[in-house]
């Protein structure tokens, strides 16, 4: 893990939600400025020269200048005359010196298009880590999923436009996807610049906003033109820099298509290639970090893709190989590219120093003349050393992977490289899942990892669809859906707790969670915040569904949770302190599964708004118009709490989607069976809090699918009770006036039982039929207000009469109803939810306030003092009463709406009253103030500023308020007739009035323009827009709201007020007395049987795969979407044909190919026969004509000598590698046809060189000078050291020992069927695994480092097994250590136990141990993709073909 992680609040996102929620968390950009400017002068260093040496070389201009390149007054004050420096040649090491760099901060590119990114100016000795941390930190880049490390030529080349094209399409495909960073040189010349006009065309295409390209460039400040517009020693910000290509002579520009640069200063000018070293040891650093994101924890990745290049380039790939990073060759992009390109398919041993000759005067044809004899040498040595780690490499051929496919290449040659070297096993396609995870690329999953090569069990892939879960990756949920993961298996309790754990910050629902757990904390007085609980995810799920619905996690009753029992091995997921890892481990406790897990998983998706993800999981739920209704109410509550305005709009939009789903799946199931479908309306889901779909859709608000007519079509069928719905209403009333019509055929019911006309039950199903009830109810009502109407205006007596009393009555039995609505709880609510439920509806607030009135004026009535104030208060009661008549229309589809209309309009004119009243008191003040002197009686005041200022908007003008029509007798002079307003001020003489009417009648003037006209005109406008908006819904908002009304006469007792009286008695007994339980049935819900409800679950879910399935079919249908199609198709086919031309002249080549090889083996079997033939005398050799030209006989030369190479395996690899094990000497490159010693090679001149071992001092006591080299004996035992070779004599030229270096013998593998297990050791500092073994020293039996392995009282019985065991192998080992003079002998002994009950194994068993803790010893599956060391890979595949055994 890096000691550095990204910090959040220096992210930049381009989602708006971002934006909004982490708003606060940013800092300000001059706090931002500050902090970049203390910290990188104190971090990161420059270089300077400080000794000034004249040197021979000159400047561009004819100059003198320094060893370093820079001018004299480029230099220091200081530089000039050092003291401590004169008369000392000039040395870098010495001579330049680090300080506080002085160029970073922002640069702007002037010119088209106004770019700009980030640059710092570092040291070449900068610490790679320091500027990671810059990088992540202070620049503000997410780290990367992947790196892709882009090299080659440095100067401009051509390339063909379609590779061109295939190649930035394809690198910037894969940087986008996979959320990698492009490292290059960041000139604006060569493969730097065709990497920067790739990011150009990306961004000029709009796809920018998808996501932004990360491309880092890391050039030599040296060589950067315009340098100096760089420097600002407190940062550029921005630095503005001009791209000048005419001017820049020997320098080179900087890519204005980069987003960030290092540029390495090393103290020098005009130096090429001081960027390399640091570049490595960066991109090293970064590929050792692990990143987490998502659930996945990956070490970054590195991939070196190579377009064209030269010399410096082969070093790079052949460091790259070295190191273990996979290449990619772009082939047909020129010179060493295409060199390595095609020569990679050919064996090594056909790779000679001829044939790369051939290819460099191919494709360097124009400096082939430098290419010198050991110049050859070494790049055929460095060729084959690449070619030969064939895991590593990868060439991309146009006609090979098509177009746009680069990015495919990338990631293939990864996992390519992955298979072979970190990772084997069911580990190696883990780790391969997690990259392809980590990148969201579902299509290279699907291609290289879910094949027939592995099968994978669903549990192992339990913690990656947690991972795709948490990173919003739905192509891979579905990816592991369709490869059997079971979400049954999956979704466990704990499983939802880590994923709700894991929810973005910037989700509303996590800061609702936040909100719960803190009120918890202060709560239970604690300190600490606790843990996400479901009980917690429960009580906010409450809030947005409902509360007609119960817990969906009920609360634990003990605080501590069982922990999962799912194994997973060899997997590593780490988030935020969390592991996936112990999330799914092996444990003692069980596994608690929920009740519904698609449910579960749907809810966590939802509530984050992530459609994609959602709509693949509501694919799998077998409730699904239930869960989709649920998540319509769930994101419509969401939405309006959303300060984000586009998040808003995307929740209200799903939200609609989800009700669409709902009818979508109701509709086809109404089409297939009304009745079933009509029972999925009312069916209780134990899953969503003993909810119905019907409810939900009414918490919800869904008009549509209320207002659909499988939904009409059941309400109605409540509505009408028992009775068939085709019964006319004046039948029904006329069965109500007179009951006995009932025996007669008037009236139909639907069930055969209450045909017969003497039915009992018939008199019964017709009188609680909702219908009739309502009918009566409303009998009943108008007869209240008839009686209450008569005793307000005629028999409202100071005694109250029986007509008087029985209005009371009345009144009493509407209160019993009510307080029995208040208090009718079937679902066990509770009364303070039950009331809060109650008080929601409006007519219940109506209601309840007409009672309060009516009994406030009766208790007035009452007391003889306040008799009329109380029969003042009856009326305004009377009012009330009659506008509690509004609700009985709601039934009518005609004055239904219009209701909805007058209630809108009332917030209208509400909203209205706050502008209108701005206006009336305004003017109203104003005018009292002018006309009116001192006014004190507060109603009069009232009077003329409100009251009159009203009254003028409907013509009321006062008649003195232009002093034409002013009579002093209309008013009180001073104010003392309280009958009388006071009057204007006048004068005294002539008692006129003195105010100024020009201004009063202008202001009312004014008054009139803006209240009759501005302000009566908008109300008139909103009423009309109101009336439009529910106009156009008519029909919806009729069939919603008539469902309230069908619900409250379905539930509501049989009698109409009075006689509702004794249903509530007969309720009172029986709830009271009795002690039974409230009847169920008068709910709109249904409680099905567990095989019922199976069966209709079942059913609908059929009826939703065919839904989903008719939704696909329609989408391809679509216009637009057969529009996309077809131009998709076009691009195929245009790609299909212009693929054909390239494949077509592949095949001529070839085609052409084939032919000279056949013409090749015609000529050497005739010359054979003519040779035959001259042996045995038929012909002398002047007269053999000449078969075949000499060019193609040279050109086979080598693959026929490579031939009877071909199945022997290489010898002499490990010890010619280019540089000698722990040093920086360069061995002298050895290709492979000149191993043996017989092959003349006069170029081969070895450096002299031992290694230094502190450790070897012990061990051999002789120095490596020649001197003590001399000295040894040769060929015997040299005192205690063994200096005998298993080979027998060997040579010793000049007093040193010379190996024989011949390629001989050839191992033949047979068939492979049974499997081994090998005893493997990783020993400490090694990352590799090692067979069991080492060197012996002197006098010892076991070699020591199989000693740390083995307890000391199993040595003497493990020198048993060995003598018993087979010798696979004694004598030379291909080793990094071995050189002409030295090298490795060793014995390999085979000790083999043919099954695991062997008694000498279970001991071998018992005394296993590390006496170093770092020491890992295990049994691994014999296979060749174990990361040993290739020398004891070679052991194994003899002990394999010794045992016919797999390898």
């Amino acid at each position: 893990m890096s000691d550095f992680e990204v910090v959040p609040n220096l992210q930049q996102s381009s989602s708006s939600v971002s934006k909004s929620r982490r708003k606060a968390h940013f800092p300000a950009g001059s706090n931002e400025k500050e902090n970049l400017i203390s910290w990188i002068p104190e971090n990161i260093r420059k270089k300077e020269c400080t000794y000034f040496v004249e040197s021979s070389r000159t400047s561009d201009s004819g100059r003198i200048v320094c060893e370093c390149g820079y001018l004299r007054e480029q230099h220091l004050e200081d530089a000039a005359k050092p003291p401590i420096f004169l008369g000392k040649e000039w040395d870098p090491s010495r001579h330049i010196q680090e300080m506080p760099t002085d160029a970073f901060g922002d640069i702007h590119f002037t010119g088209l298009g106004q770019k700009t990114g980030k640059y710092v100016r570092v040291s070449s000795d900068t610490p790679p880590r320091v500027i990671y941390h810059l990088m992540t930190q202070y620049w503000g880049l997410d780290a990367p999923n992947l790196l892709i490390s882009v090299t080659g030529g440095a100067k401009n080349f051509i390339m063909k436009p379609r590779l061109k094209n295939i190649f930035r399409q394809g690198l910037v495909k894969v940087a986008q996807t996979t959320g990698a960073w492009i490292i290059t040189g960041g000139s604006h010349a060569g493969v730097m610049k065709q990497v920067g006009e790739a990011v150009r065309d990306f961004i000029l295409s709009g796809s920018h906003k998808e996501g932004k390209i990360v491309t880092i460039g890391i050039a030599t400040w040296g060589t950067v033109y315009n340098r100096e517009s760089l420097i600002c020693p407190m940062g550029g910000f921005p630095a503005e820099y001009v791209l000048d290509e005419e001017n820049q002579g020997s320098l080179s520009c900087l890519d204005s298509n980069h987003s960030h640069f290092i540029l390495v200063d090393d103290g020098t000018h005009g130096r090429y290639g001081v960027e390399i070293t640091l570049r490595t040891r960066l991109e090293k650093f970064i590929s050792e970090q692990t990143k987490v994101k998502g659930g996945v924890a990956i070490k970054i990745p590195i991939v070196c893709v190579v377009l064209e290049g030269g010399p410096g380039t082969l070093d790079t790939i052949y460091n790259a190989i070295t190191n273990g990073t996979p290449c990619v060759i772009v082939e047909g992009s020129g010179r060493v590219a295409d060199v390595i390109a095609q020569v990679a398919n050919l064996p090594v041993s056909k790779i000679t120093i001829a044939l790369i000759q051939k290819k460099l005067s191919v494709f360097f044809h124009d400096t082939y003349e430098l290419f010198t004899e050991s110049k050859l040498v070494e790049w055929t040595k460095k060729i084959q050393d690449i070619v030969r780690s064939r895991q590593l490499l990868t060439i991309f051929r146009e006609g090979k992977y098509g177009q746009q496919d680069v990015d495919v290449a990338i990631l293939q040659a990864l996992f390519k490289a992955s298979r072979n070297q970190d990772h084997f096993g069911h580990e190696n396609w883990d780790h391969q899942l997690k990259l392809a995870v980590a990148w969201n690329r579902v299509d290279i999953a699907r291609s290289e990892i879910f094949t027939d090569d592995h099968e994978w069990k669903p549990t192992d892939l339990h913690p990656m669809m947690a991972a795709a879960l948490i990173s919003n990756k739905p192509e891979f949920v579905k990816l592991f859906l369709e490869q059997g993961v079971r979400l049954k298996e999956f979704v466990t309790w704990d499983t939802l707790v880590y994923l709700y754990d894991n929810m973005a910050p910037s989700c509303l629902f996590h800061s609702k969670l936040q909100k719960v757990l803190l009120e918890e904390r202060e709560h239970t007085a604690g300190s600490k915040m606790p843990r996400i609980q479901l009980h917690h995810v429960s009580q906010v799920l409450r809030e947005l569904l409902g509360c007609s619905t119960q817990p969906l996690y009920p609360k634990p009753k003990h605080t501590e949770r069982p922990r999962l029992s799912i194994p997973v091995p060899h997997i590593k997921l780490n988030v935020q302190g969390s592991s996936l890892r112990s999330l799914y481990k092996r444990s003692a406790g069980r596994v608690i599964f929920t009740m519904d897990p698609v449910r579960d998983l749907l809810i966590w998706a939802v509530v984050q708004n992530r459609k994609e993800l959602a709509e693949i999981i509501w694919a799998q739920s077998q409730d699904c118009m239930v869960t989709a209704l649920a998540c319509s109410k769930i994101l419509k509550e969401l939405a309006k709490e959303e300060e984000d305005t586009d998040t808003t709009d995307d929740m209200l939009a799903l939200a609609e989607q989800y009700e669409q789903k709902a009818i979508g799946v109701f509709t086809d199931c109404y089409r297939k069976d009304e009745e079933r479908a009509q029972k999925l309306l009312t069916r209780v889901s134990e899953a969503w809090g003993k909810t119905t779909c019907l409810q939900l859709a009414l918490e919800a608000k869904n008009m549509n699918f209320v207002s659909h007519g499988g939904v009409q079509a059941f309400l109605t069928k409540v509505w009408w009770g028992k009775m068939c719905v085709d019964n006319g209403l004046w039948r029904v009333i006329a069965c109500m006036l007179f009951f006995p019509l009932l025996y007669t055929s008037l009236i139909t019911f639907r069930e055969k039982r209450l045909q017969p006309a003497g039915c009992l039950t018939r008199l019964r199903a017709f009188f609680t039929a909702p219908v009739v009830i309502f009918l009566m109810n409303i009998l009943s009502y108008f007869t209240f207000l008839l009686l209450f109407a008569y005793v307000l205006m005629v028999d409202f007596q100071p005694s109250p009469s029986w007509r008087e009393y029985l209005v009371y009555f009345w009144l009493f039995s509407l209160v019993c109803e009510e307080t029995r609505q208040l208090l009718y709880d079937p679902d066990g609510f509770g009364v303070v939810k039950m009331a809060s439920l109650y008080f929601k509806d409006f007519w219940n607030k109506l209601d309840v306030c007409a009672i309060l009135v009516f009994i406030t004026g009766l208790a007035c009535r009452l007391i003889p003092s306040t008799l009329y104030p109380g029969r003042i208060i009856l009326s305004l009661a009377f009012i009330i009463f009659c506008l509690r008549l509004m609700h009985i229309f709601t039934v009518s589809k005609t004055l239904g709406p219009k209701i909805i209309i007058v209630k809108r309009m009332l917030k209208d004119v509400f909203f209205f009253l706050f502008l209108l009243a701005v206006w009336v008191v305004s003017f109203g003040v104003a005018k009292q103030a002018i006309l009116i002197h001192n006014e004190e009686r507060v109603e009069w005041l009232f009077r003329g500023v409100v009251y009159h200022s009203y009254l003028t908007i409907f013509g009321q003008i006062p008649s003195y308020i232009d002093g034409v029509n002013f009579n002093i007798d209309q008013c009180s002079p001073n104010g003392t007739d309280p009958y009388k307003p006071k009057c204007p001020e006048t004068n005294e003489d002539s008692k006129k009035p003195i105010f100024p009417e020009w201004l009063t009648v202008i202001l009312l003037c004014l008054y009139l323009l803006f209240t009759n006209i501005l302000l009566l005109n908008l109300l008139i406008a909103m009423f009309n827009y109101t009336f439009q908006q529910v106009q156009e819904h008519t029909d919806q908002i009729w069939k919603f709201q008539r469902h309230d009304l069908i619900e409250e006469y379905h539930g509501r007792p049989p009698a109409p007020p009075p006689f509702i009286l004794l249903n509530h008695l007969q309720i009172l007994v029986r709830r009271c007395l009795l002690r039974r339980p409230s009847t169920h049935h008068k709910q709109l819900k249904e409680k099905l049987e567990k095989n019922e409800e199976a069966a209709l679950l079942s059913w609908e879910m059929y009826l939703k795969e065919n839904y989903l399935q008719h939704q696909q079919c329609q989408e391809k249908q679509n216009t637009e979407q057969k529009i996309r199609d077809i131009a998709e198709r076009v691009d195929v086919l245009a790609e299909l044909l212009d693929l054909d031309r390239v494949k077509r002249t592949g095949l001529v080549e070839q085609r052409l190919v084939s032919l000279e090889d056949q013409v090749h083996q015609t000529a050497q079997a005739l010359r054979w026969i003519m040779q035959a033939l001259q042996d045995n005398g038929f012909s002398s050799s002047e007269d053999v004509p000449p078969v075949g030209s000499s060019k193609a006989s040279e050109t086979k030369e080598v693959d026929l000598e490579g031939k009877a190479e071909e199945s022997r395996p290489p010898y002499h690899v490990l010890a010619r590698n280019l540089l000698y094990p722990g040093s920086h000497t360069l061995r002298f490159p050895v290709p492979d046809e000149k191993v043996p010693w017989e092959v003349d090679f006069p170029l081969y001149d070895p450096p002299a060189y031992s290694a230094d071992h502190k450790d070897m001092a012990v061990q051999d006591p002789f120095s490596p000078s020649l001197e003590s080299l001399l000295k040894i004996n040769y060929n015997t035992m040299d005192g205690l050291i063994d200096r005998q070779s298993f080979h027998g004599l060997y040579a010793v030229q000049d007093g040193l020992p010379l190996w024989r270096r011949n390629l001989d013998g050839s191992i033949i593998r047979k068939s492979l069927k049974k499997m081994l297990e090998v005893l493997v050791a990783q020993y400490p500092l090694s990352d590799v695994w090692a067979l069991p073994g080492g060197s012996l020293e002197p006098g010892e039996t076991l070699p020591l480092k199989l000693k740390w392995i083995l307890r000391r009282e199993f040595w003497p019985q493990f020198q048993n097994l060995l003598k018993q065991g087979t010798e696979v192998h004694k004598g030379y080992l291909d080793d990094p250590r071995n050189t002409d003079n030295a090298w490795v002998e060793t014995v390999a002994v085979s000790v083999h136990f043919d099954n695991q009950n062997d008694v000498e194994m279970k001991r071998l068993n018992s005394f296993l141990q590390g006496c170093d803790p770092e020491l890992c010893v295990r049994w691994q599956v014999l296979d060749k993709r174990i990361p040993l060391h290739a020398n004891h890979k070679e052991l194994l595949r003899k002990v394999s073909t010794l045992l016919g055994a797999y390898y």
